[in-house]
């Protein structure tokens, strides 16, 4: 899948920092942004501009797209180190409200010395949003493999790539993550900046993964929090949900067993085994009701993949799903995660993580008003701009048909929990070929990674992955920490004081820090997770 470096295919569009008008690049690099006020219900120190990138870097004096760009400035010049940027995630995470979203969070050592830069991706929300125009049935790609209905599956995959290309022609070709990375480095040179600061989640990991193996030495102070392995871009990012959702299942089926006279699902991990499957069978056979809406056992495999990363959390919805089973009125509004009440925890459903945690819960309110104001992306944005990303990233897609139904069969026997609905068959297998190769992350930039133990989105294997990738990284792992996300999630933690270090000085620790998660993190606690909005159920984000 890394066979290609990215040398070879660096473009002219790659210009200097110090890019004159008359270079490719120049006229884009030298804007003069338009800054106002992002929303009258938002602080008028944010404030939001529109730039110009082109749509194709190798054509650099073709086609443009806008993108929409958001600064809080620090308010003490003196102290003034420079620009971070955000990246929320997804892809097709909203990154525009996100310095709102962290300017609490960030203790004052760190906000005082950046302006914080938030962004909207290309294609994504106020960037040139693309669509697809996906019904919400076409949005939900997750799909168990089942002999009946594989050719059900494979005509939706065909219909979606289908769709996408019909509505977009040759555009979605260039909303790739590398091209991302590129708007990145305008944004940098019309911000004035010789080198920019980044703090990227999930899918944002790979983000700046690749901005740091284009533009080493543009990348000052960078943090990857809970990182994307640019070794399994983009198919394997979705198999290793099965991969790591076992041993999650079985750390749960220990932990239920030795908490039995709590939930009484059994005294051994083999009887909470054994209860899981056999409610599984049972809502396969007669589907659960859930306040009309029917949940089946597939439903269940599905909606509790990432959910058994937090024991407690898991426990507690099998439950009630055992409860609903046996005709009784259930304690919860949703039997599974992701209903009104609580956060969606499956791949499909988990939404681009921000992790602001409580900030951006916060933050949402703050911004409600501006986002019903504003121009709505179309509502099948995220997923449209999420299949653009992983299908134009990467040509490692099968695309034979029969070989998603082989990869199926055999990982639902590998990872009986998730196995054939992260092999099942997918829009790229009849996306138009990238135009470019994915680009092999090996480098020896110094930055900073940062990783839970118990990760549903980027599992434990994923993180160590970018940090392997990255030569001349350190990582922050966080023993016992559950969810997807870790910094800003508890101020006093060992992780947080790590990246507010390096945040604050520039320096890398001396070598890996593990830390040990705290109470609210640990074995049991509800998962720090926070979707971010606008998301349709049903398609992956990471």
């Amino acid at each position: 899948m890394l066979a290609v470096g990215v040398t070879a295919t660096l473009i002219p569009a790659l210009a200097p920092a110090q890019a004159s008008a008359a270079e490719p690049l120049g006229k884009y690099e030298n804007q003069k942004p338009a800054w106002h006020r992002c929303d009258a219900s938002e602080p008028a120190a944010f404030q939001c501009a529109t730039i110009r990138v082109p749509l194709d870097y190798s054509r650099p004096t073709g086609r443009t797209i806008e993108l929409a760009v958001s600064r809080l400035k620090t308010g003490v010049p003196g102290k003034r180190h420079g620009a971070l940027l955000f990246n929320p995630g997804g892809p097709g995470g909203e990154g525009l409200e996100m310095p709102l979203m962290m300017k609490d969070a960030l203790p004052k050592k760190v906000r005082e010395q950046y302006d914080l830069i938030g962004f909207d991706p290309r294609g994504v929300g106020r960037s040139s949003p693309v669509t697809c125009r996906l019904t919400e049935t076409e949005q939900n790609s997750e799909h168990p493999y089942k002999r009946e209905t594989f050719s059900h599956d494979v005509k939706w995959a065909r219909t979606v790539a289908d769709k996408c290309r019909a509505r977009n022609g040759d555009r979605l070709r260039y909303i790739t993550t590398r091209n991302t990375a590129r708007d990145m480095d305008v944004v940098r040179a019309v911000l004035g900046e010789k080198k920019i600061s980044y703090l990227g989640y999930s899918y944002g990991t790979y983000l700046g993964a690749v901005y740091a193996q284009l533009f080493p030495g543009r990348t000052d102070r960078f943090v990857l929090d809970s990182a994307v392995d640019p070794a399994r871009v983009w198919r394997g990012m979705i198999q290793v949900w099965a991969e790591g959702s076992e041993p999650a299942f079985t750390r749960w089926t220990r932990w239920t067993a030795q908490h039995h006279r709590t939930y009484k699902l059994g005294t051994t991990p083999a009887q909470v085994r054994k209860t899981f499957w056999e409610l599984v069978a049972r809502a396969d056979r007669t589907p659960i009701d859930d306040g009309g809406a029917k949940v089946t056992g597939d439903d269940i495999r599905a909606g509790l993949r990432g959910a058994f990363f937090s024991p407690k959390y898991a426990a507690e919805a099998v439950v009630e799903l055992k409860k609903a089973a046996d005709g009784h009125a259930p304690s919860r509004h949703a039997l599974l995660p992701g209903g009104q009440q609580e956060p969606r925890w499956s791949a499909a459903h988990a939404g681009s993580m921000t992790s602001a945690a409580s900030a951006a819960s916060a933050a949402s309110a703050a911004s409600a008003a501006s986002a019903a104001s504003a121009a709505q992306p179309p509502a099948d944005n995220g997923s449209a701009v999420f299949w653009a990303v992983v299908c134009g990233d990467t040509a490692a897609w099968p695309r034979d048909p029969e070989q998603y139904r082989r990869d199926a069969i055999r990982d639902k026997a590998r990872y009986p929990l998730y196995g054939d609905f992260g092999s099942n068959i997918t829009p790229c297998a009849f996306w138009d070929k990238p135009t470019e190769p994915v680009t092999a992350v090996r480098n020896h930039v110094g930055l900073l990674t940062v990783q839970n133990q118990w990760d549903p989105q980027t599992p434990l294997a994923s993180g160590l992955g970018m940090h392997r990738a990255l030569r001349g990284s350190r990582m922050v792992y966080v023993k016992g920490g559950e969810g997807h996300g870790v910094y800003s999630a508890d101020p006093r933690s060992c992780a947080d004081r790590t990246v507010n270090a390096y945040l604050s000085t520039g320096r890398l620790p001396a070598r890996d820090v593990t830390c040990v998660a705290s109470g609210s993190q640990g074995l049991g606690a509800k998962p720090h997770i926070v979707p971010a909005p606008r998301h349709t159920p049903g398609s992956p984000r990471f």
